[in-house]
């Protein structure tokens, strides 16, 4: 059962998102249905409209001024609301944590330091792959003389293709070392076979190094496994 006092803080990326309220609502209900039940008092509340790539964020300011204020607990529906940068995200928990406060993600609400770090590195190893998949496909579109500015029916070229699985192999093997230590601590509990370790994981919320909401696989497993090996 959920107690204590709480600050929620939400963020949509443009402005038409923040005008129209799209995002707001379904961030809103997920805050809302985690808290819901329980003994609650949402003391404050915050909205952004920027980036999560960018660190300027008064209204995150305003809500962490709350939690202190109230010594409440900073929500957020996921945990890319707060950013998806590394460095960002554990700093804040730094900084919570030198205050005596933390911060809860609606939809993994037992995650621990080293979860949130895989999750923060995963978070930003995605931002970076985007990136360099988007700034790739416009390159190599303005090569071939396609007018930018929509990009309906577009096919990306091989060497496109191959860049894109390139940054995610890197993604996998640096998730991989990340997990090491989770399965060694799986293995001295005895969690050994791939389905258990599957679900122990999914049951931590430890992502896989593509995201998504399917969690982890036996086969996934057998995958780590071999790139750690190969890493050794």
């Amino acid at each position: 059962m959920t107690n204590g006092k709480y600050v929620a803080y939400y963020r949509v990326s443009t402005e038409r998102q923040g005008r129209s309220g799209l995002g707001l609502e379904a961030q809103r209900e997920a805050v809302t249905s985690y808290l819901n039940g329980g003994n609650w008092q949402l003391v404050g509340e915050a909205t952004e409209v920027e980036s999560g790539k960018s660190a300027d964020r008064p209204e995150l300011e305003k809500a962490l001024r709350l939690c202190r204020l109230h010594g409440a607990t900073l929500i957020i529906a996921k945990l890319d609301r707060l950013s998806r940068d590394a460095h960002f995200l554990l700093g804040l928990q730094k900084e919570l944590a030198e205050q005596g406060l933390r911060f809860v993600a609606a939809d993994m609400p037992e995650a621990n330091e080293l979860t949130l770090g895989i999750m923060a590195v995963v978070a930003q190893a995605e931002r970076k792959a985007i990136s360099t998949r988007t700034k790739a496909a416009l390159a190599a579109a303005k090569a071939r003389g396609v007018k930018l500015g929509g990009h309906r029916g577009y096919t990306p070229s091989k060497a496109e293709r191959a860049a894109g699985r390139d940054a995610q192999g890197a993604r996998a093997r640096q998730q991989a070392e990340l997990i090491a230590p989770v399965l060694e601590e799986l293995e001295s509990a005895g969690i050994t076979s791939l389905a258990a370790v599957a679900e122990a994981l999914n049951h931590r919320g430890i992502p896989t190094s593509r995201g998504g909401d399917k969690g982890w696989t036996p086969m996934q497993v057998s995958r780590l496994r071999k790139r750690l090996a190969a890493a050794a």
